[in-house]
C-alpha cells in the first residue's frame, strides 16, 4: 500500500449548479447516481470526475495529480465554482450528518451507530468486524445512535446531553451557523430521536434528522 495523500488533489463541488459548472468545462453531465464517475483528460493528466460528494448533495468531485492542482482550482472557478472554505464544509457536514474521523468515527462507536448502515453488506463473506455487526444487526443491539441537533445556544463537543435528568448521550461536532447552532450527537437508542427536546448544561436542543444518515439497512 502506498500512501499518495502528498501526490494527490481532490476538489468537491456541491450544490444545484454544479452540472452547469461540469458543462462549462466541457466535461459533460455526470449521473448523481453514487459511485458514477469517468476519467477525463486535462493538461496531459488522467483526472477521475465522480458524482460523490460525500454529503447527501447533488455535486462531484475531482481528483488528479497534485501538480495540476493550480490549474484545475482556476478552471473550475472560471466555470463558475464558488470557494467555500473549511467553515462551510464543516457547516455542511454537521447538517449532512457525515461522521468525521475523530469525532463521530472514533474506536467509541460502531458503524450502525454512526448511521453508516448504506456502507455495510450483510451478505458478503467474513470481514474484520463482521460477526459483531450481524449480531447488532439481528439482536436490535444497536443502543445508540447518530443524530443532528439544532439550538439556539452553543453546541460544543464533548457537551454531555440529559435528558429528565439522566445523561442519554454527547455532542460530537458544533458549529454556529447564520440561523442557529447545529451539532452532531450521540444519543441512547431508547431515549428518542428527532423531535425530541433534550437538555445541554442549562440550553435547550432539539434532535434532527440527518440526510447522510441512515438508521436502518
Amino acid at each position: 500500500m502506498i500512501d499518495l495523500t502528498d501526490k494527490t488533489i481532490a476538489f468537491t463541488a456541491v450544490g444545484p449548479q454544479a452540472q452547469s459548472c461540469l458543462e462549462a468545462l466541457g466535461w459533460g453531465a455526470i449521473a448523481s447516481e453514487s459511485n458514477q464517475h469517468r476519467n477525463i483528460a486535462f493538461n496531459g493528466v488522467e483526472l477521475t470526475v465522480s458524482a460523490e460528494t460525500g454529503l447527501a448533495l447533488p455535486g462531484f468531485t475531482v481528483i488528479g495529480p497534485a501538480d495540476v492542482g493550480q490549474s484545475l482550482w482556476q478552471c473550475l472557478t472560471e466555470a463558475g465554482a464558488v470557494p467555500a472554505g473549511e467553515t462551510v464544509w464543516e457547516w455542511l457536514r454537521i447538517e449532512q450528518g457525515r461522521p468525521m474521523p475523530g469525532q463521530e468515527l472514533t474506536e467509541d462507536y460502531n458503524p450502525l451507530e454512526a448511521g453508516l448502515w448504506q456502507t455495510i453488506s450483510f451478505t458478503k463473506g467474513c470481514y474484520i468486524g463482521q460477526e459483531i455487526i450481524a449480531r447488532l444487526n439481528t439482536y436490535k443491539g444497536v443502543r445508540q445512535r447518530l443524530w443532528g441537533l439544532k439550538s439556539d445556544r452553543s453546541l460544543m463537543a464533548n457537551s454531555p446531553i440529559t435528558l429528565n435528568g439522566q445523561k442519554v448521550g454527547r455532542v460530537t461536532s458544533g458549529i454556529k451557523t447564520p440561523a442557529d447552532w447545529r451539532g452532531l450527537a450521540y444519543l441512547r437508542t431508547k431515549a428518542g430521536g428527532a423531535g425530541l427536546t433534550v437538555q445541554i448544561g442549562a440550553p435547550a436542543a432539539t434532535v434532527v434528522a440527518l440526510p447522510y444518515v441512515r438508521h436502518q439497512y
